[in-house]
């Protein structure tokens, strides 16, 4: 099966965006949804220009419960059938589970479990009709591990994981398969979304936006079950698995504490 058409979301900026740039590269048809409409047209006319791709975009807010429908809504009245799904779009914070606002918490659990969850389930069944599809869903090095001071956050992406790993064993023989994304600390906006003091040390240890996007993309297109981008992930997905847990959970709470800078 040809895969022509890939949807991502959250796709504005950071991740997302350069995951954009590298799906436009290899010819895909780009839908583009996020909530900052600007933002999301300016990066279409920047796609359409440098990599000669069709480029729709759908603004939508994921935090809205209705936001999933209404987002595949919009996708069938328009004619749009998607073959990749890029599950990017998520939020976090830095913060004292019992000191942070409840909303903030719960768009975290609904942007990061309900919508890519929903949208999954909408979107797959067409994508089995079809015998192909891929999907990624953009987790993190959060979901090997507890993460005090980013409670929230943490377990979100643990999810995000432990639904990706088991849905692609579902679907084996289907033609369609799933990748789980699980970058470290990255370059992006999403630092000072999630309120991290400057010059904490998680962002002297991070990657670009733009490599974690290769490797995501080779994984994507490789059928490959779990992505891990750079060699220094990799060494601390080992770590986590064989170091004592406590020893892992006070090393966490330690670098959280760093973003949190009280």
């Amino acid at each position: 099966m040809a895969l022509m058409t890939a949807l991502i979301t959250g796709a504005s900026a950071g991740i997302g965006r350069a995951l954009a740039d590298g799906l436009a590269e290899r010819g895909f048809r780009l839908v583009l949804t996020a909530r900052d409409a600007a933002r999301l047209e300016q990066a279409a006319g920047e796609l359409r220009r440098r990599f000669g791709v069709e480029v729709s975009v759908v603004p939508q807010d994921l935090s809205d419960p209705a936001g999933p429908e209404q987002l595949v809504e919009t996708l069938a009245a328009r004619g749009l059938t998607v073959d990749i799904l890029v599950n990017n779009a998520g939020l976090g914070a830095v913060e004292r589970f019992a000191e942070g606002q409840i909303a903030r918490q719960a768009a975290m659990l609904q942007v990061n479990v309900v919508a890519l969850t929903k949208l999954t389930r909408l979107l797959l069944p067409g994508m089995i009709a079809r015998s192909g599809g891929r999907i990624l869903n953009v987790s993190s090095m959060a979901a090997y591990l507890p993460g005090p001071l980013m409670a929230v956050y943490y377990a979100t992406k643990a999810y995000v994981s432990s639904f990706s790993e088991a849905l692609s064993a579902e679907l084996e023989g289907s033609g369609v398969t799933v990748t789980a994304l699980c970058p470290g600390g990255t370059a992006t906006e999403f630092q000072e979304r999630a309120g991290m003091k400057r010059g904490g040390r998680y962002r002297r240890r991070s990657m670009t936006a733009e490599a974690v996007a290769r490797v995501g993309i080779a994984a994507l297109l490789a059928g490959r079950r779990v992505a891990i981008p750079g060699w220094g992930n990799w060494f601390l997905y080992f770590l986590i698995r064989f170091s004592p847990r406590a020893l892992v959970i006070r090393s966490v709470r330690l670098l959280n504490q760093s973003l949190l800078g009280r």
